[in-house]
């Protein structure tokens, strides 16, 4: 996955800093007197901890949990930018646990649609529907190419589109891989229903993170809601409606919102603060880095199970 496409820039950096000058008695003091030199640049993102009250846009919001990370939507892009993966701009916001040993992210998106009838439910196409995504894939590869990240391909479903008349919720799970990665990546979506169109809500996880986190990620939907006067239930006469119905969201909507490739911003995203990474201690940061890296390979180990 792209977390091998962004190893080299820390493993660079580790060794700018084991390179570097040690400096002891007046030289140090000289030093001192200098400008400081500028630290490495990590992405400038500003995250939101748990507990808080984050907004997605002006159209829904989500109770974050102690223990969770939220970054808004200028910074979702920039989130999904790095780890190759090509944007939408209807990006709203991105929610990912701060845990160093969960690399999964939620990413929310706003499609402005109009209030879509649930009345067709029972006539989804869950074989068209597959062959949408992969095209809508297929067709995003040009970019990430031309972004540097390797090609992503669907290989199926890892959950068939079911719809939730409760909630008004459409959920569906797809497994993908993209070259070079053994692991592959598990795309589980929701689409949430609101008055005026629907936030898509996409886990990005590894296969073997998806059964540990899809209740966590249940926890944090049910935390969702839209802001007053833009829930489903609202819906009056005389607002828009959606060309489509709830068979043609999941082909459209799957289609156009193409698989998407996994986040290795955990190193960037713990040391960054302010767009600046927190200078830590050199032995500390070795030491993490290579704990990092080390419990990287064990999860990349042949355990026996299929």
């Amino acid at each position: 996955m792209v977390r091998h496409l962004l190893r080299p820039i820390f493993a660079l950096a580790l060794l700018a800093l084991l390179t570097g000058p040690i400096l002891t008695g007046s030289a140090q003091a000289q030093e001192a007197e200098a400008p400081p030199a500028e630290a490495p640049q990590g992405p400038p993102v500003e995250w939101t901890q748990g507990p808080a009250k984050v907004s997605l846009g002006d159209k829904a919001e989500v109770d974050l949990p102690a223990g969770y990370l939220f970054a808004n939507a200028a910074d979702a892009q920039k989130l999904m930018q790095m780890n190759g993966n090509p944007t939408s701009g209807q990006e709203m916001g991105l929610i990912t646990p701060e845990a160093e040993d969960k690399s999964w992210f939620i990413i929310f998106e706003w499609e402005e649609a109009g209030y879509i009838k649930d009345d067709d439910k029972d006539e989804i196409d869950a074989d068209a529907l597959l062959d949408s995504i992969k095209e809508g894939t297929e067709a995003a590869n040009e970019q990430r190419k031309e972004m540097g990240a390797p090609p992503m391909h669907v290989l199926g479903w890892n959950e068939k589109p079911h719809y939730d008349e409760t909630t008004h919720n459409l959920v569906w799970a797809i497994d993908g891989k993209s070259d070079g990665d053994a692991d592959g990546v598990v795309n589980y979506d929701v689409r949430l229903l609101g008055r005026r169109g629907y936030m898509s809500a996409t886990l990005v996880a590894d296969p073997g993170e998806m059964a540990a986190s899809k209740p966590e990620v249940h926890k944090l939907l049910a935390a969702y809601s839209f802001k007053s006067g833009e829930r489903y239930a609202e819906f009056k006469q005389g607002d828009k409606v959606a060309e489509y119905g709830l068979a043609a969201l999941v082909l459209g909507g799957a289609g156009a919102a193409a698989a998407k490739l996994g986040l290795f911003a955990k190193l960037g995203k713990l040391l960054a603060k302010g767009g600046k990474l927190i200078l830590i201690g050199l032995a500390a940061l070795a030491a993490w880095i290579q704990r990092l890296f080390s419990g990287r390979r064990k999860e990349e180990e042949p355990t026996g199970v299929a």
